[in-house]
């Protein structure tokens, strides 16, 4: 297996990758950033002067790329030069007709998606468990939900996403009504890495001319790794939603919207509106240059950057896997219609070792300090990425055998 780097050297390299790279925003923001200039304009910190708390412990570098949208770094709800260059290679690398860049998060993306598709009174199918950007999209769209319940694992108190039939029955159940879907919206892959099958998902809504958008928060490394699902568009969604925060290297609250080609549901402009309308009126320049710089780092070696994360996912699961009392979320627990799991996401089941997950975390934080993403009342579920070291991963083994040993024998 290929050695993982430290945190340390990963932050070290990332610079060199950068400036040899293609990065339109992030060597705009670094040229303006590095000019001698006086400052009469907002934010008030005037590129840390006024902040010397802050300053004395993250240094110069957070506040000055933390600019406003000065001429040179151009608009993004207007966008050209470099926020255009960047947004333009982010579409040829995810495989999309058109992207655009997010600083809201992907709950701006989801209610742009749903203002985009449907007007007062239509029907939005969608999953009961859907994400609360889905509910205020609704409301600000005025469309009504045509809901479907997702299948449910009681034992590990967990849901699972939306078959194709079910897709099918909602629709036909409209049609009995005289109604039509005027989209439908699917989570794939969901918080723990369950993926729907949307390729025959938007076979079933193509044929009656349905638009296809998929949260698609957790999926943004999915193009990128041959162990991976296919992504949301490779499947035959019309707009997908990813979080490059994730798993990918960009900042909390970045996110990329993507539309592919064939649907277009009237204008681009419609779409691109909506997608200005859900951002804040003054964008932070530093999120949507860390986009730019993790579509950059992709951009520099796709077919392999992962492969040390994917080989870390594998040894993990090997390794928890034959630990006694201890077991692992897969397939095998729903009913067929889910193609795929995201193997970078682990999820434990505890519930053997007769204690809580709760517990379990609580012990693990004490013991080994490992830090989950997630504790559900009945699992615990661990992300690996790009920054994860071998020496996390032994961590992590070693505290799941360690609640195995002191936990199992105290059931006996």
């Amino acid at each position: 297996m290929q050695g993982t780097s430290e945190p340390n050297n990963v932050l070290a390299d990332l610079p060199v990758v950068l400036e040899t790279s293609s990065a339109p925003l992030v060597r705009a923001l670094k040229s303006t950033a590095e000019q001698d200039v006086a400052c009469f304009h907002f934010p008030g910190h005037n590129r840390g002067k006024a902040t010397p708390i802050l300053y004395n412990l993250t240094g110069p570098g957070a506040f000055l790329h933390d600019l406003p949208d000065l001429p040179e770094l151009h608009d993004l709800f207007s966008p050209k030069g470099a926020i255009l260059d960047g947004q333009a290679e982010a579409a040829k690398l995810f495989g999309a007709s058109e992207t655009w860049f997010l600083v809201g998060g992907t709950t701006c993306g989801i209610q742009a998606s749903i203002m985009a598709t449907c007007c007062p009174v239509d029907a939005l199918i969608l999953p009961r468990n859907d994400h609360i950007s889905a509910t205020s999209g609704l409301v600000w769209s005025g469309a009504v939900p045509k809901y479907i319940l997702p299948e449910y694992n009681s034992c590990w108190d967990i849901a699972a996403g939306i078959r194709p039939s079910q897709v099918e029955a909602a629709i036909k159940e409209l049609e009995e009504v005289g109604k039509t879907a005027a989209a439908v919206l699917i989570t794939s892959p969901t918080y723990h890495g369950l993926c729907s099958n949307l390729n025959e998902i938007t076979k079933v809504c193509h044929s009656r001319c349905i638009p296809v958008i998929v949260d698609e928060a957790h999926g943004a490394h999915f193009r990128f790794h041959p162990n991976f699902p296919s992504t949301a568009l490779e499947q035959g969604a019309d707009l997908a939603v990813q979080s490059t925060h994730k798993v990918l290297s960009s900042l909390t609250q970045s996110s990329m919207l993507h539309v592919w080609e064939p649907y277009r549901y009237g204008e681009n402009k419609k779409m691109r509106s909506n997608a200005a309308e859900h951002q804040p009126k003054l964008p932070i320049t530093c999120i949507i240059r860390f986009n730019d710089s993790a579509r950059a780092q992709l951009g520099e070696n796709p077919d392999a950057i992962f492969c040390d994360a994917v080989n870390l996912s594998l040894e993990t699961r090997k390794e928890i896997g034959t630990t006694r009392g201890v077991s692992l979320l897969d397939l095998s627990s729903f009913l067929s219609g889910f193609t795929a799991i995201d193997p970078l996401r682990i999820t434990l089941g505890v519930s053997q070792l007769h204690i809580s997950s709760y517990m379990t975390d609580e012990v693990s934080w004490e013991g080994h300090r490992i830090m989950p993403e997630l504790v559900g009342s009945s699992s615990l579920t661990f992300t690996i990425n790009l920054g994860t070291t071998r020496k996390d991963i032994q961590r992590l083994i070693l505290g799941v055998k360690n609640l195995s040993r002191n936990f199992l024998m105290k059931t006996k």
